[in-house]
């Protein structure tokens, strides 16, 4: 059995990783697949009470690939851990099928609860780069984490998750509507320019008004502001005084 599981791994490296030449080079030379083997060792032994020495393996294989697996995750066929260094799974995680690990992601928890503290990953997820997944909710199959993200809540199933925190930015390839991605990040107004804009109508107003021969407070009155009417309104009580 471990060693048709060890087959699926290597077939699965060699289907989605452009880089791989050989069984033999993917079987000796990829810490991801390493770190798998290993833990699947480690996990037999934890689930038949072997606690100390399924620990020993998964320290050993950190020392040796720089990813840590706890001997009691649950991880299914098919996982790839690509480039590896600094990935850590905790105890309670659990992994679906055929999913997909990049460097520095960490299945991590919250709290110092027992029981279940860490993540649930669905099918065929993708977790890219120094991605962060923290907490005791699932993410969905099919969904894929941008590098970078830090996920603290649930993803529904074919989810696109970006930034910090981590927010659903597609489902099942449909942009989801957003204030901040419909923000219009170009034209932004410049109140320089519009300051700019006002002045201008105000002088051309003003020229207007003196070619018509009205007086100045026809040509600003569209334009004074409440502290100008208050002023003026001061001026004509001194003069009544």
């Amino acid at each position: 059995m471990l060693f048709k599981r060890i087959r699926e791994d290597i077939k699965v490296i060699m289907e989605r990783d452009p880089a791989a030449r050989s069984f033999l080079e993917v079987y000796f030379l990829y810490p991801g697949l390493r770190a798998v083997i290993s833990h699947r060792r480690a996990h037999w032994l934890y689930k038949r009470g072997f606690f100390f020495l399924a620990r020993w393996i998964s320290q050993r294989c950190r020392k040796k690939t720089g990813i840590e697996i706890h001997p009691a995750a649950q991880i299914g066929k098919g996982l790839f851990i690509d480039h590896g260094m600094g990935v850590v799974i905790g105890e309670t995680t659990v992994i679906g099928d055929n999913c997909t690990l990049y460097q520095g992601v960490t299945l991590g928890g919250t709290g110092k609860d027992k029981g279940k503290r860490h993540p649930t990953i669905g099918n065929n997820v993708t977790i890219g780069s120094g991605a962060k997944v923290l907490g005791p909710f699932t993410v969905g199959d099919n969904s894929k984490i941008a590098a970078g993200a830090v996920v603290l809540s649930e993803v529904p199933p074919n989810s696109t998750c970006v930034g910090v925190p981590a927010r659903v930015v597609k489902i099942n390839d449909v942009r989801v509507a957003s204030a901040i991605a419909d923000l219009d990040q170009i034209h932004i107004p410049d109140p320089v320019s519009t300051e700019l804009c006002r002045l201008s109508l105000r002088l051309e107003r003003l020229e207007k008004a003196s070619s018509m021969g009205q007086s100045d407070d026809l040509a600003l009155k569209p334009f004074c502001t409440a502290e100008d009417k208050s002023e003026k309104k001061g001026e004509a009580t001194d003069e009544t005084l």
